[in-house]
C-alpha cells in the first residue's frame, strides 16, 4: 500500500487527482496548505508528495526543503508558475519532478507510477555491492555516497542511476534518451531541460571537467 500525499490550496484540484491516483494500492491523504502538508507527514508515512507552490502559511518550494531534510521520499511539484526559473529552482530545491497547469491527470498518475517504479530501481540498485571507480571518483551504490578524493557527496536516487550508468562506461556518450531512461525510465518522453538540471547538478557536485557535452549527440564521463 502507497501513501501519497497531495498539497494544494485548490480543493477541486485535490480532488480531481484523487480520483485518478486512489486505488486499491494507494491511499490520498489531504492538505490544503503547508502547516497541514506537515502535519500530515509528522503523523503517518508518505511515500510520495505532491505539492502546490503557492500555497498559504507555507508555500511549495519552503515545504520542499524541508522534506528534503527530514524525509526520503519523492517530491513532485504541480504549478501555474510556468517559468523555467521557477521550474530550475523548485528541482534544485529538491523536488524530483515538475508539472505545470492545466495537466493531464492521466499523465500525472503515469508519472507518479513512474517515480514509484523507480523508487523501486534505486531500492534494488542499493543491494549492488561492486564499488566503481574513475580516477578520484569511487561510487559505492550500496551506500549511494559517491566519493570524490575521500570526500563524501550525498547523491539522489536520479544523481546515483546517472552516475552508475556514466561510471560504468567512461568515455562512452550516452545520449538524452539512454540518460533519461537510465535516471527516470521513461525513455518515451524525455525532457531536455529536465536532464540539463540534472547534468549540471552532478557537475557541480563532481566537478564540470569530469562530464562532458557532445554537442548534438548527449553525454559522456571523461576517462
Amino acid at each position: 500500500m502507497k501513501n501519497i500525499l497531495i498539497a494544494d490550496d485548490e480543493k477541486d484540484i485535490v480532488k480531481l487527482l484523487r480520483l485518478y491516483l486512489e486505488t486499491d494500492e494507494a491511499t490520498i491523504f489531504e492538505a490544503y496548505d503547508g502547516e497541514m502538508a506537515i502535519q500530515i507527514l509528522n503523523n503517518n508515512v508518505i511515500d510520495l508528495a505532491l505539492l502546490d507552490i503557492m500555497m498559504p502559511r507555507i508555500n511549495g518550494f519552503e515545504l520542499t526543503k524541508k522534506i528534503r531534510k527530514e524525509w526520503h521520499i519523492p517530491v513532485m511539484i504541480i504549478s501555474a508558475k510556468i517559468e523555467s526559473a521557477d521550474k530550475i529552482l523548485g528541482l534544485d530545491l529538491g523536488a524530483d519532478d515538475y508539472i505545470t497547469k492545466p495537466f493531464d491527470p492521466l499523465e500525472v498518475a503515469a508519472r507518479v507510477r513512474a517515480r514509484f517504479r523507480e523508487n523501486h530501481g534505486s531500492r534494488s540498485l542499493s543491494h549492488a555491492k561492486d564499488k566503481l571507480t574513475v580516477r578520484e571518483l569511487i561510487l559505492n551504490p550500496a551506500e549511494c555516497i559517491l566519493y570524490k578524493e575521500n570526500q563524501a557527496i550525498s547523491l539522489t536516487a536520479v544523481e546515483l542511476k546517472l552516475m552508475c550508468l556514466l561510471m560504468a562506461h567512461p568515455g562512452r556518450v550516452f545520449t538524452k534518451e539512454q540518460l533519461y531512461e537510465a535516471g527516470w525510465e521513461e525513455a518515451y518522453a524525455v525532457d531536455d531541460n529536465t536532464i540539463r538540471v540534472a547534468i549540471s547538478k552532478l557537475r557541480d557536485k563532481i566537478g564540470a571537467e569530469n562530464i562532458s557535452t557532445i554537442r548534438g549527440l548527449g553525454y559522456r564521463l571523461e576517462k
